[in-house]
């Protein structure tokens, strides 16, 4: 199996084959990925599709002299495998393995960590101006595609290079993976590009003034339209060209007779340029090829049957906002769905189904959406943005100085809040809390279960202000489904009387609170847990009847800097109830970044699962 593949451990040995047996090499490396996700998970459509790629950048340039940084790096699984970590790539995404993206201290092929997308450009431009401040000619290499082309991010980065023409070893590689391209045009295409980027056509080019430097200037400046408009005519890269690149392409991204050529001629030309590489996700895996969707990010699947549906009957939280949306956005005509290009993450797929004129997917935007949806807002819309939690962050000066200072009525449903689990520290929603309870008149609140997720949905529709309401990655409690009500801003509820010890929790630790409570219960000690409900504003009644317990305990999914527990120390150091000598502790997330791993193993390890807080509550009462 992978007789040439095994032979490779480091790109020089790949640079070290012929160009005939890259062929058999690419496809090894394909099976390889395919054998690899189908054990462990992970994203397999984006890696599949880049494979080709892969080979032909590590084989033409020096890495990691020249400099490869992925793009998000969902794409990154076969530039992992041919950089010296195919051995470990069982443990891919798994506690204490590889990381399912790009990471500075895995290896020192990857020049730059990502997580979240549209970043590339951006550090690429930054190493390729250290390298000419340092006096060196290695390249930086940005991989990007053509969805994370739509943050602003990108065009940002894209103006400051042109800035620098000519001046940086700086390329970058637009994969594309949404257009085919036909026979007639793929060809021409690829000839033109090899030409363009050819040692002839760049002296040609540059010869137009040499050539007719000897002729009135009028003539000359019509020559040099003249070469620019036939260009502009042959190739689709004009606004690049605008913004100061040198564009080539598009060429077959699945093709080492387009790549190679391709790549060894921008090698040798001045930067900034951009290569338009066509892909198809999925290459090579019929299944993925057919449902690109389904197999961006999959669970350990059988190969011979493909990805098959979950057999467990419980909703998530997310098909349960889902519902719910949908369920309220029948009711009210005023209320939209916003999306930054997650439509399938979030669930809003439904809502598009039944609405398709109140759902917006803007792409990979977060700033713009929040922004669109305080727009939609001003003119009495009940805009729904729909985000992961580690996303919002990317739009926090929209989110408060274009939403909540104006008071406008939006909601953020931020799903995946907490842990969740293999895609580890880019993507843990670990501070929501702590970001947004700094910002006034933002109410925040976190449901324990489905029916407090729905009626905390239909709360924040008919709050008339912002609102924040997160909740939690993975399946929901399975609970007789109750419909959406309205629940009173800023109370809590008890769930169990108890003046030994309170347990104090926001979210999904309150059921944990419940079992250890049980649990104490057996020992014959008196136990309350306390479902806050909102981290703003606080249910200050509530958490007076809990302070008159021995021992206050809070319990939440977020760092501990800021989070929810702080809030209640905060409130009652003000309110003067420390000062009976209670004892406070906060469980939560510690001051450090959380890994990959799945959400039970990190629970355990960080003690957030029932036998952690018990653990804690014995040591205190030593």
């Amino acid at each position: 199996m992978h007789p040439l593949l095994k032979t490779i451990h480091e790109p020089h040995q790949l640079r070290a084959l012929p160009e005939s047996s890259l062929r058999q090499l690419a496809d090894e490396l394909r099976e390889f990925t395919i054998d690899t996700v189908a054990k462990t998970g992970g994203h397999l459509g984006a890696s599949l599709g880049v494979v080709e790629l892969t080979v032909a950048l590590h084989y033409v340039f020096d890495t990691p002299e020249d400099r490869l940084i992925w793009d998000v790096g969902h794409q990154s699984y076969p530039h992992k495998i041919l950089t010296g970590r195919r051995e470990r790539m069982a443990t891919l995404r798994q506690r204490h393995g590889l990381s399912g993206f790009t990471n500075r201290s895995e290896s020192p092929y990857d020049p730059f960590g990502a997580g979240h997308s549209s970043t590339s450009i951006s550090a690429a431009l930054g190493m390729a101006m250290a390298s000419r401040r340092q006096g060196s000619d290695r390249h930086a290499i940005a991989v990007i595609g053509d969805g994370a082309m739509t943050a602003g991010m990108v065009f940002e980065a894209l103006n400051n290079a042109g800035d620098h023409q000519k001046q940086v070893n700086l390329i970058v590689i637009l994969n594309d993976n949404e257009m085919s391209i036909s026979a007639n045009v793929g060809a021409f295409s690829a000839y033109l590009s090899r030409i363009m980027s050819g040692r002839t056509y760049t002296r040609l080019k540059g010869g137009t003034g040499r050539m007719l430097g000897r002729i009135s200037p009028p003539l000359l400046d019509a020559a040099r339209k003249a070469e620019e408009h036939v260009k502009g005519l042959l190739t689709p890269g004009t606004l690049f060209e605008e913004l100061g690149f040198d564009y080539f392409g598009p060429i077959d991204g699945h093709d080492f007779n387009q790549l190679l050529p391709t790549l060894r001629n921008v090698r040798e030309l001045p930067g900034p340029i951009l290569v338009h590489v066509v892909t198809k996700k999925g290459k090579g895996f019929m299944p993925a090829e057919k449902n690109p969707c389904t197999y961006h990010g999959v669970n350990p699947f059988d190969r011979r049957q493909g990805v098959t549906p979950a057999r467990d009957v419980t909703p998530s939280y997310t098909q349960v906002f889902a519902e719910t949306l949908v369920e309220l956005g029948r009711a009210d005509p005023r209320i939209m769905a916003i999306t930054a290009a997650m439509p399938e993450g979030t669930g809003l797929n439904e809502f598009n189904e039944q609405f398709p004129d109140r759902c917006f997917d803007v792409g990979i935007a977060e700033q713009h959406a929040v922004t669109f949806a305080a727009g939609l807002a001003c003119e009495g819309y009940i805009p729904v943005v729909a985000i992961y939690s580690t996303f919002l962050q990317r739009a926090y000066d929209q989110l408060i100085h274009d939403v909540v200072l104006q008071k406008l009525p939006v909601v953020f449903a931020l799903d995946r809040a907490g842990i969740v689990g293999a895609d580890g520290p880019t993507h843990a929603g670990a501070y929501d809390l702590t970001f947004l309870r700094a910002i006034p008149d933002l109410v925040v609140m976190a449901p324990a279960d489905e029916n407090e997720l729905r009626h905390m949905l239909a709360t924040a529709v008919a709050h008339g202000g912002p609102v924040a309401l997160r909740y939690p990655r993975g399946s929901a409690l399975n609970l007789p489904r109750e419909s959406p009500r309205k629940l009173t801003v800023g109370e809590g509820r008890i769930l169990r009387e108890g003046r030994e010890i309170a347990l104090v929790a926001l979210g999904q630790p309150v059921h944990v609170a419940l079992r250890v409570a049980e649990k104490l219960a057996e020992d014959g000690i008196d136990v309350g847990v306390y479902d806050a409900r909102f981290a703003k504003p606080l249910d200050e009644a509530l958490l007076r009847q809990a302070a008159q317990a021995g021992l206050l305990l809070t319990l939440e999914e977020n760092t501990l800097c800021g989070g929810f527990g702080a809030a209640v120390l905060e409130f009652l150091a003000r309110d003067g109830l420390l000062d009976a000598g209670i004892k406070v502790r906060n469980i939560g997330l510690p001051d450090r970044f959380i890994p990959h791993g799945t959400q039970a193993e990190l629970r355990a390890e960080l003690e957030l699962d029932a036998a952690g807080v018990l653990h804690t509550i014995h040591l205190l009462r030593m």
